[in-house]
């Protein structure tokens, strides 16, 4: 025996509130109402069955406005009758009200339900949908100029777009009916949707049920995707560092493609009728993404990692993304966040629809061997080691956001035998941008004025140049060897016994050192003069090598030089050949193309940067909220 379905209901008796299921079928699948059955599908028989075969479509097409076949049907001698009913393409109610049939039972659709079913029963969207009192004059001029540079980049709109007027703009993306913007448009160039709608982007640190810090992201919907992304690996996500040969690796427990996919599909896809927002919950063990979406039913959960049709719950925001080059039009969109997932050997993402459909969660779980690496460096503390890996934040107890302030990667070696020298030296090779306090912290031993007195030895030595301002600049180790003196150790430290001198049994290196001071010279001892080291034995080598180094020249420069040698190296290449990271560069090249110097050929991949202006100025420093994602 069939039990009662999606498309089957049994009742023993007619009544007319049993037009109630009759409208449900209507506004779902369509199905069968058979009168004359019991709650096992037993046929019982019905009463005044000729009565019944007249009266029931009457009423049917004069309460409901519809037509439905209503057939006599026998079984075991007994007879029951059955009602046949079409799904509809209009919204058919009962009394004012719109029932809906789902699984085997039936629903009184209210409130966004409804309007969500309406909507799509009259063949609108919700952002397609006019929002009375928003005109061109409340739009973001910023956005739509950052729009406009992402869709000639990608190629998806002609270069003539650059010099379209703002309403010719919105009128061509169709986010305009008549007199009024569409609500598309207010999500995607507003500057404060989130005043009109409720917009915005939810993330917090969770450890087990307690939230210890969270962020809320709004703005257009362009701007919430980045900054989203921003704290996400700024904040919210702790790398594992590595080195492959000299370049630095920063290793995420979510890579960055796979994450802004989630985050892009997160934002098109969500119901914004839904009072509840977009939320991103961050454990030590996982990444898990709420939204208030809503997939086909075909839509199976063992199919989402496969092929799907692309079917966008907002298409007018979907067509803006993929206009600015930031989504596909295939609905690949799922497949290649398992991709990238599996490329860097991380687990396989989950997604799982809320019972009733109301929500859909999508996690990310680390993968075992960051598991693993993670909590090996947050037992040994701030600055542990992993083999050659080494974490860039404390410990557990600590904030991700302090930690990174307080707590930096500290060198392999940690031996306290060697000169400060040495360890500063050793400690600034792995943490470029470390402050004077952030070395006392993680130098075992060191006082504020013995790290500024070695700084300054170093320098003078030209075993470390300062390159940009004291807030804000970073480092650099000049020589190859984490030794301060390239095997020269002897000329910049002390002995180990405090007092300068070398040992007496010989001569020529106490000669050598007979200036030299310990480690906490400047608190027991005036300072000396700049010639507190002794020179090399060749004196000429010595003028050559010890003389004021040349300043380098500032990054941004530096950028267009390698971009005029190499128009179509990547960000990752040039963050290599500049000792610098893929973010930083990508900072200097938004603030480039903003200033006119440089500009954005074919693609973001397969195209070329053209530089414009071989001169780089300091500009705005605040990023752009929007850009590509030019390779």
């Amino acid at each position: 025996m069939t039990p009662e379905s999606q498309n089957i209901e049994w009742k023993r008796s007619w009544r007319d509130e049993h037009l109630k299921w009759i409208s449900g079928f209507a506004n779902a699948q369509g199905g069968v109402l058979e009168i004359g059955k019991d709650d096992r599908g037993e046929v019982v028989g019905v009463k005044e069955v000729l009565r019944l075969l007249e009266e029931i479509p009457n009423k049917v097409q004069s309460l409901l406005g519809i037509v439905v076949d209503v057939n006599l049907k026998s079984e075991s001698g007994r007879e029951y009758v059955e009602i046949a009913v079409e799904p509809h393409p209009n919204p058919i109610s009962y009394k004012g009200e719109f029932h809906y049939r789902s699984g085997s039972t039936k629903q009184v659709l209210s409130g966004v339900a409804l309007s969500r079913f309406l909507l799509e029963r009259y063949g609108r969207t919700w952002d397609d949908v006019p929002w009375p009192g928003v005109g061109l004059k409340d739009l973001d001029d910023r956005a739509i100029d950052r729009f406009r540079r992402s869709a000639v980049e990608s190629e998806r709109l002609p270069p003539e777009v650059l010099y379209e007027s703002v309403d010719s703009l919105i009128e061509n993306l169709g986010l305009r009916e008549g007199a009024y913007l569409k609500r598309g448009a207010v999500l995607l160039f507003h500057p404060s949707p989130h005043k009109l709608i409720p917009a915005y982007v939810k993330i917090g640190y969770f450890r087990g049920s307690e939230v210890f810090f969270q962020d809320m992201v709004d703005g257009d919907l362009f701007t919430q995707v980045d900054r989203t992304m921003d704290l996400l690996y700024s904040k919210y996500t702790r790398a594992l560092i590595s080195y492959d040969g000299i370049y630095r690796v920063e290793t995420f427990p979510v890579p960055r493609e796979a994450m802004r996919e989630a985050v892009i599909n997160a934002v098109i896809h969500r119901d914004y009728a839904s009072q509840t927002t977009i939320q991103i919950r961050v454990y030590d063990d996982r990444i898990s993404i709420w939204n208030a979406a809503h997939l086909p039913p075909e839509w199976a959960s063992d199919q989402r990692a496969g092929e799907l049709p692309s079917r966008p719950h907002n298409p007018q925001i979907a067509n803006a993304f993929f206009r600015a080059g930031m989504i596909e039009a295939w609905g690949r969109g799922i497949r290649r966040i398992v991709d990238v997932c599996r490329e860097a050997d991380n687990p396989t993402p989950t997604w799982t629809l809320e019972a009733g459909g109301d929500g859909l969660w999508v996690r990310f779980p680390f993968s075992d061997a960051y598991q693993a690496a993670d909590a090996v460096a947050r037992g040994i503390g701030a600055g542990g080691t992993i083999g050659k890996t080494v974490r860039s934040f404390g410990s557990s107890d600590q904030r991700p956001e302090t930690t990174q302030k307080t707590s930096r990667k500290h060198p392999e070696e940690t031996d306290t035998s060697k000169s400060l020298a040495d360890r500063i030296v050793a400690f600034l090779r792995a943490n470029p941008s470390a402050s004077r306090r952030e070395l006392v912290e993680g130098l075992e031993g060191a006082t504020e004025g013995s790290v500024k007195y070695q700084l300054g030895k170093l320098k003078r030595l030209g075993k470390l140049r300062r390159v940009g301002p004291d807030r804000g600049g970073r480092w650099v180790v000049v020589g190859a060897s984490d030794d301060a003196g390239d095997g020269e150790n002897d000329r910049c430290a002390d002995d180990g016994r405090g007092t300068g001198q070398a040992p007496p049994e010989d001569g020529q290196k106490s000669a050598r050192n007979d200036d030299q001071q310990p480690e906490h010279y400047q608190k027991t001892t005036r300072k000396q003069p700049d010639q507190t080291v002794q020179e090399p034995e060749n004196p000429q080598k010595w003028s050559a090598t010890a003389r004021k180094q040349p300043e380098p020249l500032p990054l941004p420069d530096r950028i267009l030089v390698l971009l005029a040698q190499n128009p179509s190296a990547s960000r990752r290449k040039i963050a290599a050949a500049l000792d610098t990271t893929a973010s930083t560069v990508r900072y200097q090249l938004d603030k480039l193309r903003r200033t006119g110097k440089i500009e954005r050929l074919g693609p973001d991949k397969g195209g070329h940067w053209k530089v414009l202006d071989g001169t780089a100025t300091e500009c705005d420093p605040m990023p752009a909220p929007y850009s590509g994602d030019a390779e």
